[in-house]
């Protein structure tokens, strides 16, 4: 299954190191059964579009609970990161949204498919929405107009062989 994890540039900073990505909590999105039915209409890629928007929401949260003191300029950029991987050991979490997955354990560098990654015009708009993702959830409208701002950015698309290039340039 096509899996779309949340992640950070510090996460992709990691699983170069590792070799492996450890999904925060085992959470991941993808094209489950559920989304399908969520939807009236819609491709299999429009259907894992919506996964992959999930998935960079998801990030966002990430970026939002970031709260370790760190020195100005050491920080890393905040941009949306989602990796997308295949993989076969997962569960089914509709209890928590129609696109949730549970991963049970680190996923392979081998199984990453590819790595999507805001680019640098996005970073306002990125921090704008993490500082008001809850509210949104909660209907604040002026939040949901951040998120749909940022979500007006589309997620750059990288080969994993790329990673280290990306990495080096931020």
């Amino acid at each position: 299954m096509r899996i779309y994890v949340p992640a950070t540039i510090g996460m992709l900073r990691q699983l170069l190191d590792d070799e492996e990505l450890a999904p925060v909590g085992g959470t991941a999105f993808a094209l489950t059964p559920a989304l399908r039915e969520a939807y009236t209409s819609g491709t299999t890629e429009e259907l894992e579009y919506a996964a992959l928007t999930d998935a960079a929401r998801a990030s966002l949260r990430l970026l939002a609970s970031d709260s370790d003191p760190v020195e100005v300029g050491d920080k890393e950029p905040p941009r949306r990161v989602v990796v997308s991987a295949d993989v076969d050991d997962v569960t089914l979490r509709p209890d928590l949204d129609d696109s949730v997955v549970k991963v049970s354990g680190p996923v392979a560098m081998t199984a990453i498919a590819a790595v999507h990654v805001d680019a640098p015009e996005a970073e306002q708009a990125v921090l704008a929405a993490a500082e008001v993702i809850d509210d949104a959830d909660l209907g604040d409208e002026d939040a949901e107009l951040a998120l749909g701002d940022v979500e007006d950015h589309e997620l750059a698309w990288y080969a994993l062989q790329e990673l280290p290039f990306l990495l080096e340039l931020m």
